[in-house]
């Protein structure tokens, strides 16, 4: 991919540069830290990891971070894995993310919006009352900092009330969603045992209701660790016997009180994917989750007390954890329990709509499937609040930066962001003083020491490489939960280069400083000693209006050649003849490189995900290579595993 000198597709304008809280920012940190005056987010940045531990202060000055016992120093081992940080300081995630109800009480924390679209506020009064009540029962059940407390629920208030009363409590939530089975929350939930499960009787999605009581069943069954059951009647059932009320539970009219804990104490565990094993469970610190989502919420999404923050998310994937955090800067946060897609493809842009968002963040899938569509977001919708839409979860296309350009507004900033789960937070993406170039995120994040190695290790500009991150950052995992040596925490990412995190993506950094992401670089694809990103081939292929999806895989063979097959999933009415095979090649051919031409390519009847909705490659490859389904993937993490068998039945005929 060129990464000569375009034209930007958007640019910010003078007033909006000096509006910007990155840039008050900046100049308060000149004036107290040391911090350049002059040279704008480059030289900010470049500040940010030379002065490590000035940054992180600063950070916790400017958002008035309340330790209830001061720190020692910012850094004590700065070591990875292991670094510590602000040893010494107590604090509590809570009791900042609830700090506006003091201010403004009486207007909305979240707006709650179901499959009719229509907005409900809970003021934040209300969300910090329910907090306290639900608190002081969790100590009365005996719930203790340390003690893990879990969720089987939707994009609800709920949810997030049981997230910071447990977080209160100082005690370490977990979460997945109802469309998960019950194997894959068990999978996860094991691993942990919680003493608390919050869960729903079901849920309503796509214009349909989903009765989840058989599995809440089977979860209290399977975990034994288990002290109370909180019902939920959000289809209107009775509350099971044996289980508590979760009206009873949010009654009281209870000042709410905040456990301090040390910084680097849990405050939740999220999940990998687990498509080849067991999911690996990721604990991060009530501190370190604290200070960077400020920074990431507060600098680079620029979220303040007048914002409303939209992003399409479910409680299975850290989106949902980042969104709930917009608390942290007294922003209103949108909470949508709901089919994407429902009653049409425009839904999002009509939620976007109607709870006034201003920033708005969605799939990088959802913006292509619009594309696809043919929808007209601006033409269908009042979007005039909208300043920023946001997309994760794969890298956007350039055609998706064009479409939102063209079909959204000019003068809209496009943040692409890539980030992980592993830091429950982005390595590169939104700044909102910096243009934004088609196809590329806007630069790496403060504090965050990005780069893009060889395999020895050597930095790389505009020239594809690993994604290095080479000093800590304080949401970095403390440790995965049953990892007793740390073995597994220093095998996923400190292997190859010691000392320095390696995420797994290739990436380029470009000569003007912007990210662009080519997707996993456990799934490379290598011919002839040329690599390329799976991402790369998926946007060119998929501008194609016959091809609803695509995967590619690249295959080591036993006699040491290399097999490059491109599965298709096409859309309705499409057929693979000849003509279209052709323009697929030809496609690949001229705009990426002669030698990713795939061996093959093969429609299949759809292209399986994890829960999260990524495209599952790594599984795929080991099927094809001859490893029994059964040791390919785990099966509680695929959405389909059905397709899965196609692709088996192709490896046995191919044998």
């Amino acid at each position: 991919m060129s990464t000569a000198n375009p034209q930007p597709l958007w640019q910010p304008d003078p007033e909006r540069i000096a509006k910007a809280r990155i840039t008050r920012f900046q100049a308060w940190a000149a004036e107290h830290h040391g911090a350049p005056a002059e040279g704008g987010y480059p030289a900010l940045h470049r500040w940010s990891v030379d002065r490590l531990d000035t940054f992180w202060k600063a950070v916790t000055e400017w958002f008035d971070v309340r330790f209830s016992t001061p720190y020692a120093r910012v850094l004590g081992d700065r070591a990875m894995p292991g670094a510590q940080w602000f040893p010494g300081a107590t604090l509590n995630y809570a009791e900042h993310a609830l700090r506006a109800a003091a201010d403004r009480p009486g207007e909305p924390a979240l707006l709650c919006v179901d499959e009719t679209h229509e907005p409900r506020p809970v003021t934040w009064s209300e969300l910090r009352r329910q907090v306290g009540s639900l608190a002081a029962e969790l100590r009365a059940l005996g719930v203790r900092p340390g003690d893990r407390v879990s969720g089987y629920l939707p994009n609800i208030p709920q949810a997030v009330v049981a997230l910071l009363a447990t977080a209160a409590v100082g005690a370490v939530w977990t979460s997945c969603a109802p469309d998960f089975g019950a194997r894959s929350v068990l999978d996860r939930f094991q691993q942990v045992e919680p003493v608390v499960l919050f869960t729903v009787d079901g849920y309503r999605y796509g214009g349909k209701e989903h009765d989840r009581r058989e599995t809440v069943a089977e979860l209290r069954r399977e975990l034994p660790t288990l002290r109370a059951v909180v019902h939920i009647p959000l289809l209107g059932t009775d509350a099971p016997e044996g289980t508590l009320e979760w009206s009873a539970l949010t009654a009281q009219d209870t000042e709410p009180v905040y456990e301090q804990v040390a910084f680097d104490h849990p405050l939740w565990v999220l999940y990998s994917s687990g498509t080849t094993g067991l999911p690996k469970a990721i604990v991060q610190s009530q501190g370190g989750i604290l200070v960077e989502h400020l920074k990431q919420l507060g600098l680079h999404c620029d979220l303040g007390p007048e914002d409303r923050f939209f992003w399409y998310t479910s409680t299975g994937w850290m989106m949902w954890n980042f969104l709930v955090s917009g608390l942290l800067t007294g922003t209103t946060i949108v909470l949508y329990d709901g089919s994407p897609g429902h009653p049409d493809t425009g839904a999002q842009w009509r939620i976007a709509e109607r709870t006034g968002a201003t920033l708005y963040g969605t799939s990088a899938a959802y913006v292509m499937a619009c594309r696809k569509a043919g929808v007209h977001p601006a033409r269908d919708y009042d979007l005039s609040t909208v300043g920023c839409v946001a997309t994760t979860g794969s890298p956007l296309p350039p055609d998706g930066f064009r479409w939102l350009h063209d079909e959204v507004r000019e003068d809209l900033w496009i943040a692409s962001v890539s980030g992980g789960t592993d830091v429950c937070s982005c390595f590169a993406g939104a700044v909102p003083t910096l243009p934004v170039y088609t196809g590329e995120l806007q630069a790496p994040g403060l504090g965050t020491d990005l780069s893009s190695w060889d395999p020895s290790g050597r930095p790389l500009v505009d020239e594809v490489g690993e994604l290095v991150v080479t000093q800590p950052m304080p949401s970095m995992p403390i440790h995965f939960w049953n990892d007793p040596d740390g073995s597994r925490y220093h095998d996923s990412y400190f292997d190859t280069y010691p000392g320095v995190w390696r995420h797994g993506d290739w990436i380029t950094v470009t000569s003007r400083g912007s990210v662009i992401i080519h997707g996993r670089s456990d799934s490379t694809l290598n011919r002839q000693g040329v690599r390329m990103g799976s991402a790369d081939i998926y946007e060119v292929v998929e501008r194609l209006p016959e091809i609803r999806e695509s995967l590619v895989i690249g295959v080591e063979q036993p006699d040491g050649g290399y097999w490059m097959p491109l599965f298709v999933h096409l859309a309705p009415g499409a057929v693979l003849d000849e003509t279209l095979l052709d323009r697929v090649k030809r496609a690949i051919r001229e705009q990426l490189s002669p030698r990713h031409v795939p061996d093959e390519i093969i429609e299949v009847p759809g292209i399986p995900h994890t829960l999260t909705g990524k495209r599952i490659e790594v599984p795929v490859k080991r099927l094809l290579q001859g490893t029994p389904l059964d040791k390919a993937a785990n099966p509680g993490s695929i959405d389909n595993l059905a397709l899965l068998a196609f692709y088996e039945k192709l490896a046995r005929e191919r044998a």
